[in-house]
């Protein structure tokens, strides 16, 4: 499964190298743009409801959650709703993973903010590193960030998703 926003030359290039993957889009890019889309006093309400999507325990219950925020916003909003059903089935690919690993898998922000210590510390030395230094400062702001690293919870369920086991709502089907 690859994990992304909407870059498309990154889907376009996953698709392309690993056509079998599966598309999750990230649900706090996803949240951000919808969130962009409607004025300041209705976003409180509307985030809230995003989140009833994304934190559903079933896939089921996000699809209701999912239908109540477009009713809601359908009519006065449209951009809001066209922008959340374009990608309604690569929002919800997380529910066919174990449960054990949704809070990393609808996201990108666990990624994104190693980088954005990167990005910041060379931004700010641009110009004084040759590539052996700056690819020697990347490799030492990435092992520190390491540290921080949270372990992936239910590691031990990977082979069973490498073996091509099915996981429904974030449970392992039965045979």
């Amino acid at each position: 499964m690859g994990i992304g926003d909407g870059a498309l030359g990154f889907w376009n290039a996953l698709s392309k190298e690993f056509p079998e993957s599966r598309h999750q889009r990230c649900w706090i890019h996803k949240t951000a743009n919808l969130l962009d889309k409607l004025p300041k006093s209705v976003q409180p309400e509307a985030k809230g409801m995003i989140h009833e999507i994304y934190m559903s325990s079933t896939r089921d219950v996000a699809l209701k959650a999912f239908d109540d925020f477009v009713r809601l916003f359908k009519v006065k909003y449209p951009k809001v709703t066209d922008c959340l059903l374009k990608d309604k089935e690569q929002m919800l690919t997380f529910y066919d993973f174990p449960a054990e690993h949704w809070r990393h898998i609808r996201s990108t922000n666990v990624i994104e903010s190693t980088f954005a210590t990167v990005r910041l510390r060379t931004y700010r030395t641009k110009g004084c590193l040759s590539k052996t230094t700056a690819l020697t400062m990347v490799f030492k702001l990435i092992q520190a960030a390491e540290k921080k690293w949270q372990r992936i919870q239910g590691y031990q369920l990977l082979p069973k998703i490498l073996s091509g086991e099915e996981f429904i709502d974030g449970e392992l089907k039965a045979a």
